[in-house]
């Protein structure tokens, strides 16, 4: 065991201003606009647009509110039914269950993550209004299956795409396979300012609704736009726009977001290249990179055999100065999981991962000397 005394703490994530970010901060205080929708809020949503290749996007106040307005712009209800991933976030079924509509839990590959296609098909129903799939790690597989299963059924498909922003597979960007995508802002992700979310709407039937439902409900943006001589309210909706200084953060970030992408991927490929043997040693998985995708080094993560061997590691790595975290746990298992007719079980490869699965640190302002830190940390560990 090392002694971590001698080495400052390696945080699993780290979020710092990497441009021009307390600049823009300042400006949206100084022009006296810093509720929603001012004139940060409409720069990242262009600088969005050309890194998600969505035709539309709208910047919401988290990525949970997205989900939430992509269920409400599909009108979904009791009755109703929305094909999800086990292993997710929360966020990814609760923001459809709001409506009424009821997740149902599907298994995910035991290579990736994903929802496996073939249990997705077998979910399917007269009932089913949706499928919503999460990229995750930020790492595609079988998308352009599910969109085509979609397009077949007349299903919409909704991207949880708050890993993937920079990804693609064959050469198209994560976030445009469905009718709908949502991107996340959160500390933890590859550019943030500090909480907020994006709807991408690949579909323009959908994009005035969509800045209706965002604005409180009212036309406000049609106002704001001179089509209509006064504002009122037209639909029932909520407040999803975030302040414009967290938006003027987050277009510090996206202006040097190849910058941001370059150095996760580095340290990504060290973390792969030198922990490669390690892992196979011990019967350990690493991430797995299917042929037509590429990552945008969301995450770096290892699945262990056992529960009692990923606890030892966590333990271990905490030891030497370094904060190594698990993920989901299965939402079949979870209480309101299973009120909503999940089941201890039911998704065993999802519930395996939410037992042995852990994340490495890995944040664009790591220096060489910690991503060596916690390569020797992991290789230190005996299985």
């Amino acid at each position: 065991m090392t002694d971590s005394s001698a080495y400052a703490r390696i945080p699993f994530n780290e979020a710092v201003p990497v441009g021009n970010e307390l600049k823009y901060l300042a400006e949206a205080i100084q022009q006296g606009h810093i509720s929603g929708n001012g004139p940060f809020t409409q720069r990242a949503e262009r600088l969005l647009a050309q890194i998600s290749h969505s035709p539309d996007v709208l910047m919401t106040s988290s990525c949970t509110h997205a989900l939430e307005l992509a269920a409400r712009l599909l009108d979904l209800g009791p009755g109703d039914e929305v094909i999800v991933p086990a292993y997710t976030f929360v966020s990814t079924a609760a923001a459809f269950a709001l409506t009424g509509a009821r997740p149902i839990f599907v298994d995910v590959s035991p290579r990736t993550l994903n929802l496996d296609v073939e249990a997705v098909a077998a979910a399917i129903t007269a009932r089913t209004r949706a499928i919503c799939t999460v990229h995750y790690a930020g790492i595609a597989q079988g998308v352009d299956e599910l969109a085509s299963i979609c397009s077949r059924m007349n299903i919409p498909l909704v991207e949880d795409n708050a890993h993937g922003l920079g990804g693609y597979f064959n050469d198209q960007a994560l976030g445009t396979f469905g009718t709908l995508s949502t991107m996340s802002f959160h500390e933890t992700k590859n550019v943030t300012c500090g909480e907020g979310g994006a709807l991408g709407l690949n579909a323009t039937n959908y994009v005035e609704r969509a800045e209706v439902l965002r604005e409180k409900g009212t036309n406000r943006n049609q106002f704001l736009r001179g089509q209509v001589d006064k504002y009122t309210w037209v639909e029932i909706g909520s407040s999803w726009v975030p302040s414009d200084m967290l938006a003027a953060f987050l277009v510090g970030q996206l202006e040097v977001f190849d910058n941001i992408q370059e150095r996760r991927l580095s340290i990504w490929r060290s973390y792969s290249d030198q922990l490669s043997a390690w892992s196979d040693f011990n019967g350990i998985r690493m991430p797995y990179v299917p042929e037509g995708a590429r990552h945008p080094a969301h995450m770096f993560y290892l699945q262990f055999p056992h529960l009692e061997t990923r606890s030892r590691f966590i333990d271990h790595m905490n030891e030497n100065g370094i904060l190594a975290v698990f993920h989901y746990q299965a939402l079949n298992e979870s209480p309101i999981g299973q009120s909503l007719g999940g089941h201890v079980g039911q998704c065993p490869v999802a519930e395996r991962a939410s037992r042995t699965l852990v994340r490495l640190p890995l944040f664009s302002s790591m220096t060489s000397e910690q991503v060596e830190r916690v390569i020797a940390g992991a290789l230190s560990f005996k299985g």
